[in-house]
C-alpha cells in the first residue's frame, strides 16, 4: 500500500463530509459497491473487489491504476449520481 494512500483517502471523506447533501448518494454508493456475500472471503470486510477498483481507477487516471484520486472527481461523481437516482 502507497504511504500517502491514508491521507488520500481522508481527503475524498473529508471532501464529501463537507457536503451533507451528497451524503446519500455517497452511502447509496458504497453500499452498490460491497460484493454480495463479502463476508464469505478474505479480507472478510465489505470493500470493494481490488482489480475492478484498479480497473476503474485506470479508465479514470490512466497508468496502473494506482494513481491518486481527486476529491473534487469524487464529489462531481457523487453529484451525478444524486441526480440519476432521482431519474
Amino acid at each position: 500500500m502507497p504511504a500517502d494512500r491514508p491521507g488520500r483517502l481522508l481527503a475524498v471523506a473529508s471532501a464529501v463530509a463537507r457536503r451533507p447533501d451528497l451524503w446519500p448518494a455517497a452511502a447509496r454508493q458504497a453500499w452498490r459497491l460491497v460484493p454480495r456475500r463479502w463476508w464469505s472471503s478474505p479480507p472478510f470486510l465489505p470493500v470493494p473487489d481490488r482489480g475492478w477498483l484498479r480497473f476503474r481507477l485506470e479508465t479514470q487516471y490512466g497508468g496502473d491504476g494506482r494513481g491518486p484520486v481527486d476529491p473534487a472527481d469524487v464529489v462531481a461523481f457523487l453529484e451525478w449520481c444524486r441526480v440519476q437516482d432521482r431519474i
